[in-house]
C-alpha cells in the first residue's frame, strides 16, 4: 500500500495531498519508512481501542464516506462506537484528521519481521514533522505495542 504512495509520487509526478498538516506529517514518514499509519482525531476516538482481526463482514464509514464490509482476517482497530480503521480499507470517516484537529492518534501496521525499534523511529519521526507545523506541540504516549502469539 505505502509503495504503491510512493511510486505516485516518484514515477507519476504525484505531489503529497494536501488535507491536514497532521496528515501530511504522517504522509512524509510513511514514505520514507514504508510503513502504513492511520491516523485518527483522538478527541472523536469513545476510549479505550482495540486491536483486533476482522471475522468478516464487520461494518463502518470509510474515509470517503462509502460503507464498507471488513473481509475475513484483517487487522482492524475500534473504539466503543465502532471501527476506526482497518489495514486493507483504511481510516474511518467518523475519527478522521480534520484541519481543526488539535490531538491525534496514529496507529502504525507493522507486519511480522519488522523490528519494534523502526516502529519506534517511524513514530519518533512523525513526532518530528509534526514539531515542525506545531512546535508547542506534546506527545503524551509514544509506545509501541507487539501482538503475542
Amino acid at each position: 500500500h505505502v509503495l504503491l504512495q510512493l511510486e505516485s509520487i516518484v514515477f507519476k509526478n504525484k505531489s503529497i495531498p494536501k488535507v491536514a498538516s497532521l496528515v501530511e506529517a504522517m504522509f512524509m514518514a510513511e514514505i520514507k519508512n514504508l510503513l502504513l499509519t492511520a491516523g485518527h482525531d483522538l478527541d472523536a476516538i469513545d476510549l479505550p481501542i482495540k486491536l483486533d482481526v476482522s471475522s468478516g463482514g464487520e461494518k463502518y464509514i470509510q474515509i470517503s464516506g462509502q460503507e464498507k464490509d471488513l473481509i475475513h482476517n484483517d487487522m482492524m482497530v475500534s473504539d466503543l462506537q465502532g471501527i476506526t480503521s482497518s489495514i486493507i480499507y483504511g481510516p474511518d470517516k467518523r475519527t478522521q484528521i480534520k484541519p481543526d484537529t488539535r490531538n491525534v492518534l496514529f496507529v502504525v501496521y507493522a507486519p511480522p519481521g519488522i523490528e519494534k525499534s523502526k516502529v519506534f523511529q517511524h513514530l519518533q519521526d512523525i513526532q518530528k514533522y509534526v514539531h515542525i507545523i506545531a512546535p508547542k506541540s506534546e506527545v503524551e504516549l509514544l509506545k509501541v505495542y507487539e501482538v503475542k502469539d
